[in-house]
């Protein structure tokens, strides 16, 4: 029978469950409450209290169980599909000029926005690039946010292997902290923690030309868990409808 934990297992557990670069926010704000209860008294104690308790929601990490078939792409990050299209990458993005299909994921401030590898391979690249900061749910925020691309190259039996995928962090209106700890030469197998974007984002990612992703707008996705395409299935793009 698996044991109970004791305290300090429990504490180690619940800091765990939240994403590192945001213990030190979550913590800030704690202080910031509990001052607030000692020189301003319980009302404003109980606002601290709720932005400390938003804060740790919004930098929360729980684990997801990613399936390791060789050969699948999954979802980079948590939210909702808005856009499933096929285009000729930005140059800056370091994925050749050849058209490939991206698919576009619009993370809202209630999401989870822990960024996971979507295919076993190592980093051929990371390229960052300053931009603007429009809402990240539209379109044009893909060519003119400020953006950070991975460029991952896929590792597998599968007939993708050895081809690049685009990985793309987009910082949003809100959101504009991209952390990135993925560097050239890391191996990292699918569903492994990549980085963070902070308060509102989006992610796009960039398919091996030739593979059709799997899912249709307004699709919900979740990180590390969701398969969004195949790189041993000859099925073609996906259409969605809402019942």
């Amino acid at each position: 029978m698996k044991q109970p934990l004791n305290a300090q297992q429990t504490l180690h557990a619940l800091i765990d469950f939240f994403h590192p670069a945001g213990r030190v926010f979550i913590a800030g704000f704690a202080v910031v409450a509990i001052l607030m209860w000692f020189f301003l008294g319980g009302f404003f104690f109980v606002i601290g209290a709720l932005l400390t308790a938003w804060c740790a929601f919004f930098f929360r990490d729980p684990p997801r169980v990613a399936p390791t078939r060789a050969g699948l792409i999954l979802s980079p990050a948590d939210g909702k599909v808005v856009g499933v299209k096929e285009v000729k990458p930005a140059p800056d993005l370091g994925l050749g000029d050849t058209p490939r299909w991206r698919v576009s994921i619009f993370l809202n401030i209630f999401d989870v926005h822990v960024n996971r590898i979507p295919a076993d391979g190592a980093v051929a690249s990371t390229i960052y690039r300053k931009g603007k900061f429009l809402n990240a749910s539209w379109d044009k925020a893909s060519e003119d946010n400020e953006r950070m691309t991975v460029v991952m190259t896929l590792a597998g039996e599968h007939p993708y292997a050895g081809q690049n995928l685009g990985c793309v962090q987009i910082a949003g209106m809100i959101a504009r902290r991209i952390v990135c700890d993925a560097k050239k030469g890391d191996r990292f197998k699918a569903g492994e923690h990549y980085g963070i974007i902070r308060f509102g984002s989006r992610a796009d990612i960039y398919l091996p030309p030739g593979l059709a992703p799997l899912v249709a707008v307004g699709q919900y996705m979740l990180g590390g868990e969701t398969v969004l395409a195949d790189c041993t299935s000859s099925e073609t793009v996906r259409a969605g409808e809402k019942r």
